[in-house]
């Protein structure tokens, strides 16, 4: 179980607006209908690292994997790991994104694990900036979410078609309204690429 009240108020503070996000954003709006119930059970751990550098970086990610592939999955289903100063530029999240999933393939354990990415500024490649598509990965911290792969095959061999989430969701924020998104989601409202 993770304990909150181990941690500085600072880092509190990261946790309880990520937990506002999830209940708000990803379990409130069904963003992620596996969320739930991980949440629920007080089975997330969340890891805040406030480097900025590519090294302490890699070693707390290296930290975070060995805690999530250590515990038992009824204790520790997954981790959120939360970058508080570092990687607040998009590209740079997506640099070291692409450094983390290179070393699960070098290491053999994407059978094991697998990245999810969330990210203020998140924007689909390809997808117009203005877009409300990207909310659904947008969070109030760059975050990568690492994710038993087991877990995953279980709860999806219960989903009928997995792919229509992502399109549902997309879905439930147009329904919303950009105001609305915005609303529960005011860290996404500015692209930094500089375009309009």
């Amino acid at each position: 179980m993770f304990d909150l009240n181990a941690l500085s108020v600072a880092h509190q503070d990261v946790v309880k607006t990520t937990r506002r996000w999830l209940d708000d954003m990803v379990v409130g709006l069904n963003l992620c209908p596996f969320a739930a119930s991980v949440i629920t059970r007080d089975q997330v751990h969340y890891a805040i690292c406030d480097a900025t550098d590519d090294a302490d970086l890699q070693t707390f990610f290296l930290t975070e994997l060995e805690r999530l592939l250590g515990a038992n999955e009824h204790d520790v289903a997954t981790s959120l790991l939360l970058f508080t100063h570092g990687l607040t530029a998009f590209d740079d999240y997506l640099d070291i994104l692409d450094w983390f999933q290179q070393l699960l393939e070098h290491a053999d354990l994407t059978e094991h694990l697998q990245l999810a990415s969330f990210h203020p500024q998140y924007q689909f490649d390809g997808v117009d900036a203005h877009d409300l598509s990207h909310f659904t990965n947008r969070a109030p911290y760059p975050i990568i979410h690492l994710l038993r792969q087991d877990q995953m095959t279980k709860v999806l061999a219960h989903v009928s078609d997995p792919d229509k989430i992502y399109l549902d969701n997309i879905n439930t924020l147009n329904d919303l309204g950009r105001q609305k998104v915005e609303a529960l989601c005011p860290w996404g409202k500015e692209i930094k690429s500089g375009t309009p």
